[in-house]
């Protein structure tokens, strides 16, 4: 035990809607987010172990990392599937100890395809990582650890963020809470986390807060909670007047996060989240259809005037990034108009759709899988154009609809209109940041990219042009959302045939 080297591998996540890829290639940064679990799962190994992080998103795996190891520690999203069992395959083939974890693994340890790996350590590490280590140390341990309890987040150590090279990440990412209250079918997240919303100390993310910027980061930070307002009475008492009085020596660094639609409803509580720091939020809006909210469970989004929340939320200064879904039991033809529709009136930027999915664990699975209408495993990717159900709709007929959405909102006019409807809603704080060279790097790429050989370019021109003379605070937001415009084409391009 004593002296392992251990490798924590993050295999490359594929090009898609939320890698951002091509966005990057504006500001010269390779990944948007690091991998926040495997940067924990370090910081519970034994302290003499020597430790190093490859994000293959940012970095090779070399014959020389693995000639180093003596055991390698991955983990990954389904999305990440090939790339995982390839680096599980190439990890065992060195002769290393492999130990997987993660979302993946802990939904699929069952699979053939990942016969390299030689213990799984599933559901929250801060639960089956120490049990593996004792076992390790005593020479023997087991294939499996999993654990049905939920483990305490006052207990899990702060992130190794020193095995990271800040440079080649466009934001970093923390965690508050885990776990959401609502019981949504189609989403695995409460099978992983649980219904039950726990959360870190004030303390706890003033210390990760200050471990970072003592480490020289000033830019963007994104709180992964699944549902960051799921403790609405610790933000407001706690959590929120602790990072309001933290960014007073911090006024250049932003937050976004996730959140539910009843964000809507507590104007207190939105005005101090934007005091905090916090200038974006996404949101699960799914389907403007009533039946459909109902027959997936999505009651915190039923009998709202969804549009108008979207536009309360855009007014107190949090920019609203949208998750919707076509392919529901109840979903009509006409379902793809009313949905292009409300994604254009809300002004909705950056509007991910896709086809329904059901991922194992969640009650949507079941279901499907007790009325025979499964097909495939899930892809994990929210908007590659496919689906792992029989749906209730011609199969034809939803494809041609899917394609008609995003054909339609991220075609340049619908778009470029799309960001102007929200900067007329967009009331944001004012907070002083510096002006870095990759700023500006990304601002004269634009102008080529966008602005001389793109096909959008009397769009973006306008769109400046637009945003100098009636919202020029908003300047930067407007050339930001046009970059986005670039990757969600790209993506579109992939998926869209």
């Amino acid at each position: 035990m004593k002296g392992m080297n251990v490798l924590l591998i993050y295999p490359k996540f594929p090009d898609t809607f939320w890698s951002f890829k091509h966005a990057l290639e504006f500001v010269g940064k390779r990944a948007s987010l690091p991998p926040l679990g495997l940067l924990t799962v370090a910081a519970m190994l034994p302290p003499e172990w020597s430790t190093r992080l490859v994000d293959m998103n940012v970095q090779s795996l070399t014959d020389q990392d693995l000639a180093w190891a003596d055991c390698a520690f991955i983990s990954a999203m389904i999305i990440q599937r090939d790339p995982a069992r390839q680096v599980a395959d190439r990890c065992r083939k060195a002769d290393l100890l492999v130990i997987a974890g993660g979302p993946l693994f802990t939904d699929e340890n069952e699979h053939e395809q990942f016969e390299s790996v030689d213990h799984f350590i599933l559901n929250e590490g801060e639960l089956t990582l120490p049990p593996f280590l004792e076992d390790l140390k005593k020479g023997s341990p087991k294939r499996i650890y999993s654990s049905d309890r939920f483990a305490d987040l006052q207990q899990t150590p702060p992130p190794r963020w020193e095995l990271l090279n800040f440079k080649r990440y466009a934001s970093m990412s923390i965690q508050f809470s885990r776990g959401c209250p609502f019981n949504c079918d189609f989403c695995n997240i409460t099978a992983l986390l649980g219904h039950q919303v726990r959360i870190k100390t004030s303390a706890q993310i003033i210390t990760e807060l200050d471990n970072l910027c003592d480490l020289g980061w000033r830019n963007e930070i994104f709180f992964v909670d699944d549902n960051f307002i799921g403790n609405k009475q610790f933000l407001k008492t706690d959590l929120l007047p602790a990072l309001i009085a933290w960014r007073k020596h911090r006024p250049g660094i932003v937050f976004f996060t996730e959140a539910s639609i009843n964000l809507a409803d507590d104007k207190p509580l939105m005005k101090m989240m934007v005091d905090a720091g916090f200038n974006k939020v996404f949101i699960g809006i799914e389907t403007p259809d009533e039946n459909c909210l109902t027959e997936c469970s999505k009651v915190q989004n039923r009998t709202r005037n969804l549009v108008e929340d979207v536009k309360c939320i855009q007014r107190a200064g949090l920019q609203v990034q949208g998750g919707f879904i076509v392919g529901f039991d109840h979903d009509q033809p006409s379902i793809f108009q009313r949905q292009i529709d409300f994604i254009q009136k809300s002004g909705i930027v950056t509007a991910m759709v896709g086809l329904l999915q059901a991922p194992a664990g969640t009650r949507l699975y079941e279901r499907m899988k007790k009325e025979n209408r499964l097909c495939s495993d899930s892809s994990g990717d929210n908007v590659d154009g496919t689906t792992n159900i029989i749906p209730a709709m011609n199969r034809k007929t939803l494809q041609a609809g899917y394609r008609q959405i995003l054909d339609y909102i991220y075609s340049p006019a619908p778009y470029y209109q799309r960001i102007k409807t929200f900067l007329r809603e967009y009331k944001p704080p004012r907070i002083r940041r510096k002006i870095e060279f990759y700023h500006i790097l990304a601002l004269v790429r634009s102008f080529y990219r966008l602005g001389i050989v793109g096909k959008e370019r009397s769009h973006y021109w306008n769109l400046l042009v637009w945003a100098q003379f009636h919202r020029p605070r908003l300047f930067a937001d407007a050339v930001i959302l046009a970059i986005y415009g670039y990757h969600f084409r790209k993506i579109c391009e992939q998926h869209v045939v």
